[in-house]
């Protein structure tokens, strides 16, 4: 065999042996995923919670592992939520950055480019639960009821918040009961959980091969706590 193929065999080698460990070390630099199950996940997120309700937060350094996250990042929950700035899921769930992914909307209902960001969470970023976190005294919310009760049109593109609310909002507009308001939050939340478990091909599969969650919440204002629905 002539020295020049055994040349390009032995430079060949190596570098495939370069390759391989590059992949090695970037694998190791990507952080470590705290919840490795859809329980796990929701888990992390109550306890989480638990914590900032009783107001013991974990103390964190945000400066530390900076450089770090920037070889990737490994979010194990997903939090689809609302714009309202009394809302931070971050802290409401205790979680440094690199922790959460989050697509927030005022109304926290799905749109095109949300789901597509929570596939995106789902897939490729392996997040293990995605949470719909509604909050009280949602702005969003009882625009959307008045403007079903009285026919109210809302200016600019505020109106088209409504129109995305609507379908979710509106059946709980026939039944009785107190606070009614509040009752819309929760059905909101609901109508859109119900939305992403049933997406096709990304989601819905996920969750029928039981890697992925997806769950509802509201955010009391008043205590702090997430409440399931």
């Amino acid at each position: 065999m002539c020295n020049v193929c055994l040349s390009r065999r032995g430079l060949f080698a190596v570098g495939m042996g370069a390759v391989a460990a590059a992949s090695i070390a970037s694998a190791q630099a990507q952080p470590a995923r705290s919840a490795e199950t859809p329980d796990a996940a929701l888990a992390r997120l109550m306890e989480g919670n638990a914590r900032y309700v009783s107001g013991q937060l974990k103390e964190r350094d945000f400066s530390a592992n900076r450089a770090a996250r920037t070889q990737g990042q490994a979010p194990f929950a997903a939090i689809l939520g609302c714009a309202d700035s009394r809302v931070a899921p971050e802290l409401a769930f205790d979680q440094a950055p690199g922790e959460l992914f989050i697509v927030r909307v005022a109304g926290n209902f799905v749109t095109p480019e949300g789901l597509g960001s929570l596939e995106f969470g789902a897939a490729v970023l392996g997040t293990k639960v995605i949470m719909v976190l509604g909050h009280t005294s949602c702005g969003a919310v009882n625009a959307t009821v008045d403007a079903l009760q009285k026919g109210n049109t809302l200016p600019g593109h505020i109106a088209g918040l409504v129109t995305a609310m609507k379908p979710g909002i509106e059946p709980i507009m026939k039944t009785t009961g107190p606070d009614l308001q509040q009752r819309a939050v929760v059905a909101n939340v609901q109508a859109n959980v119900r939305r992403l478990q049933t997406e096709k091909p990304i989601l819905s599969e996920m969750v029928a091969a039981g890697k992925l969650r997806i769950v509802g919440a509201y955010y009391d204002l008043p205590t702090g706590k997430v409440i399931m629905v």
